[in-house]
């Protein structure tokens, strides 16, 4: 098993967006974050089996996430 980092972001209309920033070209939407992670999940699928029928190399996962916590209030969405 492969572990790809999937980035999610939610629009200011509450819809939501994924993307994996090792596999170029793999991305969702979604109207909520579990319709976009089972939309991404699908998508990093087939990335993965249109690269390998193609014979091109599939990109090792390169990229890690983290927080950094600091002192100010962000304010809460709509």
């Amino acid at each position: 098993m492969t572990k790809y980092l999937v980035i999610y972001e939610q629009g200011d209309d509450g819809a939501w967006g994924a993307y994996s920033p090792d596999l170029e070209g793999a991305f969702a939407l979604g109207r909520t974050r579990k319709e976009v992670e089972e939309r991404m999940h699908e998508a990093v699928a087939a990335y993965i089996e249109v690269m390998t029928e193609d014979g091109l190399p599939i990109p090792d996962p390169c990229h890690e996430a983290g927080y950094v916590t600091v002192p100010a209030k962000v304010s809460d969405r709509p």
